[in-house]
C-alpha cells in the first residue's frame, strides 16, 4: 500500500511539472518564434490532457493519504501533493476557459462595424500572403452572425472633422499598442496589425474615418490571418478600441 501511495504521489507532482512546462513551453515558444502560434495553442491540449491527468493522480494520493490517516508517502508530504494538483487545475483550466468561450461566441473570425461596406485590407495585404483566412469579407452569412451576438459593434461618430477624427484615431490605434502599417489621411484609412497576448496571433485592423455632417463616421474592422474562430476577440478589440477612441 505504500509503495503504490508512494508511486501516485510522485508520479502527481511529475505530471504537474511536466502539465505546467508544456503550457510554458507552447506560449514562449509561439511567442519567441520557435514555432507557429497555431501550433503552441495545438500544445494547449496535451497541457490540459496532463493537467487533467496530474490532478487525479494528486486527488487520489490525498484521498488515500487522508484513509489512512499519514503523510502521503516517503518524502513527498501532503503539502506538495496538494501543490501538484492546484497547479494541475490551473494549467487545465486556461484551455477548458477557451473552450468554453469558443461555444459562447459565433464561429467567426471578422468582425466590422460596419457589415453592408466593410472597410477593406490594402496595405496589410503582403502580410496576409499564405494566411489561412481570406481578406475578403465573408459576407451576409457571417454579417448575420455577427449581428446575433454582437449588436453593440456599430460605427461611432465623432463631433470632429475628419483630418481631427483621423489624428484621434490613429493616436488610439498606437495606444493599443498596434504595430501601424499605413495611416493615409487622404483616404482617412489606418490599416494595423495587433497580436494576441497569449500565442502572439496576427490579427489585422483597417479603420476607415468618412465625412458624417459636421462631424465624422468612424468604421472598424478586425479579422483574424488564422482560425475559423476568433474566441471572440477581434469583437472585444473593436470595442476597447471605440471606447478609448471616444474618450
Amino acid at each position: 500500500m505504500e509503495a503504490r501511495l508512494r508511486w501516485l504521489a510522485d508520479g502527481a507532482v511529475i505530471v504537474a511539472a511536466l502539465a505546467a512546462l508544456v503550457l510554458l513551453a507552447a506560449v514562449l515558444g509561439a511567442r519567441v518564434g520557435l514555432w507557429t502560434s497555431h501550433a503552441g495553442f495545438g500544445a494547449f491540449r496535451w497541457a490540459a490532457l496532463l493537467g487533467l491527468l496530474g490532478a487525479a493522480l494528486s486527488a487520489i494520493a490525498l484521498v488515500r493519504a487522508w484513509m489512512t490517516d499519514g503523510p502521503v508517502a516517503g518524502g513527498t508530504s501532503s503539502t506538495l501533493v496538494a501543490g501538484a494538483l492546484a497547479v494541475s487545475l490551473a494549467v487545465f483550466s486556461v484551455p477548458w476557459l477557451m473552450m468554453q468561450q469558443a461555444r459562447r461566441v459565433p464561429f467567426i473570425h471578422d468582425i466590422t462595424t460596419d457589415t453592408a461596406d466593410p472597410p477593406a485590407f490594402v496595405a496589410v495585404l503582403p502580410l496576409r500572403a499564405g494566411a489561412q483566412n481570406p481578406a475578403a469579407y465573408g459576407g451576409p452569412e457571417v454579417a448575420a452572425a455577427q449581428a446575433r451576438a454582437y449588436p453593440e459593434i456599430v460605427p461611432s461618430y465623432l463631433a470632429a472633422a475628419p483630418a481631427d477624427a483621423f489624428e484621434r484615431a490613429l493616436t488610439a490605434g498606437r495606444g493599443m499598442g498596434w504595430a501601424i502599417v499605413a495611416a493615409d489621411p487622404a483616404s482617412g484609412r489606418i490599416e494595423a496589425t495587433a497580436t494576441t497576448r497569449w500565442l502572439g496571433f496576427k490579427d489585422d485592423v483597417v479603420v476607415r474615418i468618412r465625412p458624417d455632417g459636421g462631424g465624422s463616421r468612424v468604421d472598424v474592422r478586425s479579422a483574424s490571418r488564422v482560425g475559423k474562430s476568433d474566441l471572440g476577440m477581434n469583437a472585444r478589440r473593436i470595442r476597447e478600441y471605440l471606447g478609448r477612441l471616444r474618450r
